[in-house]
Protein backbone atom coordinates (compact mmCIF):
# COMPACT_ATOMS: atom_id res chain seq x y z
CA UNK A 1 0.00 0.00 0.00
CA UNK A 2 1.30 3.44 -0.95
CA UNK A 3 1.88 5.90 1.87
CA UNK A 4 -0.17 9.10 1.63
CA UNK A 5 -0.05 12.05 3.98
CA UNK A 6 -2.60 14.69 4.94
CA UNK A 7 -2.86 17.88 6.93
CA UNK A 8 -5.27 20.76 7.41
CA UNK A 9 -4.59 24.49 7.19
CA UNK A 10 -6.74 27.45 8.15
CA UNK A 11 -7.35 29.97 5.37
CA UNK A 12 -9.59 32.94 4.57
CA UNK A 13 -11.83 30.57 2.57
CA UNK A 14 -12.14 27.95 5.30
CA UNK A 15 -10.15 24.92 6.38
CA UNK A 16 -8.03 23.43 3.63
CA UNK A 17 -7.36 19.69 3.50
CA UNK A 18 -4.12 18.85 1.72
CA UNK A 19 -2.94 15.39 0.72
CA UNK A 20 0.46 14.36 -0.60
CA UNK A 21 2.11 11.24 -1.94
CA UNK A 22 5.04 9.50 -0.26
CA UNK A 23 7.47 11.83 -2.04
CA UNK A 24 5.72 14.92 -0.69
CA UNK A 25 4.11 15.98 -3.99
CA UNK A 26 0.72 17.62 -3.48
CA UNK A 27 -2.05 15.28 -4.63
CA UNK A 28 -5.13 17.26 -3.58
CA UNK A 29 -6.33 20.42 -1.91
CA UNK A 30 -9.98 20.38 -0.81
CA UNK A 31 -12.28 22.77 1.02
CA UNK A 32 -15.24 21.89 3.29
CA UNK A 33 -18.34 20.97 1.35
CA UNK A 34 -16.45 20.67 -1.92
CA UNK A 35 -18.23 18.66 -4.57
CA UNK A 36 -16.11 15.53 -5.02
CA UNK A 37 -13.54 16.76 -2.50
CA UNK A 38 -11.71 14.76 0.11
CA UNK A 39 -12.49 14.91 3.81
CA UNK A 40 -10.51 14.14 6.96
CA UNK A 41 -12.73 11.12 7.46
CA UNK A 42 -11.93 9.75 3.99
CA UNK A 43 -8.20 10.35 4.53
CA UNK A 44 -8.27 8.50 7.84
CA UNK A 45 -10.45 5.72 6.43
CA UNK A 46 -7.96 5.18 3.60
CA UNK A 47 -5.17 4.76 6.16
CA UNK A 48 -3.37 7.97 5.33
CA UNK A 49 -0.97 9.41 7.86
CA UNK A 50 -1.45 12.82 9.42
CA UNK A 51 1.85 14.69 9.08
CA UNK A 52 2.27 18.43 8.49
CA UNK A 53 5.93 17.96 7.48
CA UNK A 54 5.44 17.33 3.75
CA UNK A 55 3.27 20.45 3.48
CA UNK A 56 5.62 23.19 4.72
CA UNK A 57 6.23 24.68 1.26
CA UNK A 58 2.53 24.48 0.38
CA UNK A 59 1.56 26.14 3.68
CA UNK A 60 4.08 28.94 3.13
CA UNK A 61 2.98 29.52 -0.46
CA UNK A 62 -0.73 29.44 0.41
CA UNK A 63 -0.15 31.99 3.20
CA UNK A 64 1.71 34.24 0.73
CA UNK A 65 -1.07 33.80 -1.85
CA UNK A 66 -3.79 34.79 0.64
CA UNK A 67 -1.65 37.80 1.65
CA UNK A 68 -1.58 38.80 -2.07
CA UNK A 69 2.19 38.32 -2.11
CA UNK A 70 2.34 35.22 -4.36
CA UNK A 71 0.96 35.02 -7.89
CA UNK A 72 2.21 31.61 -9.01
CA UNK A 73 2.61 28.42 -7.00
CA UNK A 74 5.85 26.46 -7.37
CA UNK A 75 5.06 23.10 -5.83
CA UNK A 76 5.55 19.49 -6.90
CA UNK A 77 2.11 18.15 -7.87
CA UNK A 78 0.81 14.61 -8.31
CA UNK A 79 -2.90 14.77 -9.12
CA UNK A 80 -4.47 11.67 -10.61
CA UNK A 81 -6.61 11.95 -13.72
CA UNK A 82 -7.05 10.79 -17.29
CA UNK A 83 -4.81 12.12 -20.04
CA UNK A 84 -7.62 14.46 -21.14
CA UNK A 85 -8.04 15.83 -17.61
CA UNK A 86 -4.28 16.29 -17.28
CA UNK A 87 -4.29 18.38 -20.49
CA UNK A 88 -7.15 20.53 -19.20
CA UNK A 89 -5.46 20.96 -15.82
CA UNK A 90 -2.19 21.95 -17.51
CA UNK A 91 -4.12 24.62 -19.44
CA UNK A 92 -5.43 25.97 -16.12
CA UNK A 93 -1.84 26.43 -14.99
CA UNK A 94 -1.35 28.86 -17.88
CA UNK A 95 -4.12 31.24 -16.76
CA UNK A 96 -2.30 34.11 -15.05
CA UNK A 97 -3.09 35.53 -11.63
CA UNK A 98 -5.77 38.19 -11.86
CA UNK A 99 -7.07 36.98 -15.25
CA UNK A 100 -10.11 34.94 -16.22
CA UNK A 101 -10.86 32.68 -19.17
CA UNK A 102 -13.94 30.88 -20.42
CA UNK A 103 -14.53 27.16 -20.70
CA UNK A 104 -14.47 27.58 -24.48
CA UNK A 105 -11.07 29.27 -24.32
CA UNK A 106 -9.67 26.37 -22.29
CA UNK A 107 -11.12 23.93 -24.85
CA UNK A 108 -9.41 25.88 -27.65
CA UNK A 109 -6.10 25.94 -25.77
CA UNK A 110 -6.01 22.15 -25.63
CA UNK A 111 -7.20 21.73 -29.21
CA UNK A 112 -10.60 20.35 -28.25
CA UNK A 113 -13.64 20.92 -30.43
CA UNK A 114 -16.40 23.33 -29.53
CA UNK A 115 -18.54 20.28 -28.76
CA UNK A 116 -16.01 19.25 -26.09
CA UNK A 117 -16.71 22.28 -23.87
CA UNK A 118 -18.87 20.15 -21.54
CA UNK A 119 -16.10 17.59 -21.19
CA UNK A 120 -13.67 20.42 -20.46
CA UNK A 121 -16.08 21.72 -17.81
CA UNK A 122 -16.22 18.26 -16.28
CA UNK A 123 -12.44 18.05 -16.15
CA UNK A 124 -12.22 21.50 -14.57
CA UNK A 125 -14.85 20.48 -12.01
CA UNK A 126 -12.79 17.40 -11.17
CA UNK A 127 -9.62 19.43 -10.50
CA UNK A 128 -8.27 17.97 -7.24
CA UNK A 129 -6.02 20.96 -6.53
CA UNK A 130 -8.30 23.89 -5.79
CA UNK A 131 -6.58 27.28 -5.49
CA UNK A 132 -3.14 25.88 -6.47
CA UNK A 133 -4.43 24.87 -9.90
CA UNK A 134 -6.61 27.92 -10.62
CA UNK A 135 -9.93 26.53 -11.81
CA UNK A 136 -11.54 29.51 -10.03
CA UNK A 137 -10.28 31.67 -12.94
CA UNK A 138 -12.65 29.97 -15.40
CA UNK A 139 -15.95 31.78 -15.93
CA UNK A 140 -18.95 31.44 -18.21
CA UNK A 141 -18.88 32.84 -21.76
CA UNK A 142 -21.27 35.57 -20.58
CA UNK A 143 -18.93 36.51 -17.70
CA UNK A 144 -21.02 34.71 -15.08
CA UNK A 145 -19.61 32.94 -12.04
CA UNK A 146 -20.58 29.50 -13.26
CA UNK A 147 -19.79 26.44 -11.18
CA UNK A 148 -16.92 25.91 -8.81
CA UNK A 149 -16.49 22.69 -6.85
CA UNK A 150 -15.57 24.76 -3.79
CA UNK A 151 -18.67 26.94 -4.09
CA UNK A 152 -19.32 30.09 -6.10
CA UNK A 153 -18.88 32.28 -3.00
CA UNK A 154 -15.29 31.00 -2.57
CA UNK A 155 -14.67 31.49 -6.28
CA UNK A 156 -15.75 35.12 -6.01
CA UNK A 157 -13.53 35.63 -2.93
CA UNK A 158 -10.50 34.21 -4.76
CA UNK A 159 -11.12 36.32 -7.85
CA UNK A 160 -11.58 39.42 -5.67
CA UNK A 161 -8.30 38.66 -3.88
CA UNK A 162 -6.57 38.45 -7.27
CA UNK A 163 -8.16 41.69 -8.48
CA UNK A 164 -10.12 39.99 -11.28
CA UNK A 165 -13.43 40.86 -9.63
CA UNK A 166 -14.34 44.14 -7.99
CA UNK A 167 -14.72 43.75 -4.23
Amino acid sequence: MTTMYWTQLDSPVGKLLLTADAGGALASLSVPGQKGGRSVQSAEAEGWRYDAGPFRAAADQLAAYFAAELKEFQLPLSPHGTEFRQRVWAALDEVPYGATVTYGEIAARIGASRAAVRAVGGAIGANPLLIVRPCHRVIGADGSMTGYAGGVERKARLLTLEGALAG
